[in-house]
């Protein structure tokens, strides 16, 4: 189908994006990468007004590394973070994580902050957003992930508010992310993710388990009480109340989560 008509402007800098969606209001839409949003206009779930281009904003494409965190820009690409030394030294998770992301085309047009914002309960990196206690940045202020991420494509961000970066603890332990799907490019029916942290406890996380991304503290929980992965797994389900599909049932979805964490965390162990 053919996107509904719509204004176009590309701004150069933060500053300039903000203040073109300010002046065209709530239905102004930022693109980035583009692989979110531009089909949803091709079916007409999505009519924006105006888009404002930020592909020309370089300041928001860094990846650094201080005190102890991980900084990675909001226009940082798939690729540049699967690819990048830093990332691979200082979280390997996200690098091994953007690897999974869509096929080559959608690593090197896609975004961290283009995911991160559309908020999808599918997309893996909300997952170790939530799982390591992210922040997330804006033009305005600083955000834990765990308020960020508020319901299915439901973020508190205003409309003329940017999102600029993604902040992410150092963790070189042992970890493990598995999805499991139909097909090698399809997003996750059902994902979980292992980290260990540097004082050895560990953080667990469920993609697309309900909907926003779920860390799981009952499982790590019982992992910091010398559970053993098959125990700790049975937990992976409380609370859970994911909505079912054609590829998965509600109770489907409670069985990948219990079978994914345990597999998860027995091979982040074998790697430690």
């Amino acid at each position: 189908m053919i996107p509904a008509a719509f204004e176009y402007a590309r701004a150069s800098s933060v500053a300039e994006a903000s203040e073109l969606l300010r002046r065209y209001g709530e239905e102004a839409k930022i693109l980035a990468g583009g692989h979110s949003l531009i089909p949803l206009m091709r079916l007409r779930l999505a009519q924006p007004r105006a888009l404002v281009d930020i592909n020309p904003v370089s300041e928001l494409d860094y990846i650094v590394v201080e005190d102890g965190k991980l900084r990675v820009g909001a226009m940082s690409r798939h690729v540049e973070i699967q690819r990048s030394p830093l990332v691979r030294e200082n979280l390997p998770l996200l690098a091994e994580i953007a690897d999974e992301v869509g096929d080559n085309q959608v690593r090197n047009m896609g975004t961290i902050g283009g995911v991160m914002a559309h908020a999808d309960s599918a997309g893996d990196y909300p997952t170790l957003a939530v799982m390591l206690d992210a922040e997330l940045v804006t033009n305005r202020r600083r955000l834990p992930a765990r308020d960020f991420f508020q319901d299915l494509f439901t973020t508190p961000l205003e409309p003329d508010e940017v999102l600029c970066e993604v902040v992410f603890p150092v963790a070189r332990g042992a970890h493990r992310y598995i999805k499991f799907r139909r097909r090698l490019f399809d997003w996750a029916i059902v994902a979980a993710g292992a980290q260990q942290m540097a004082d050895g406890t560990w953080r667990i996380g469920l993609t697309n388990c309900g909907p926003t991304a779920v860390r799981c503290t009952a499982v790590e929980q019982a992992l910091a009480q010398g559970a053993t992965p098959e125990q700790a797994a049975e937990h992976a389900s409380d609370g859970l109340e994911p909505s079912g599909d054609l590829r998965a049932s509600p109770e489907y979805k409670k069985h990948l989560a219990r079978v994914l964490t345990r597999r998860a965390i027995q091979q982040a162990q074998a790697t430690a």
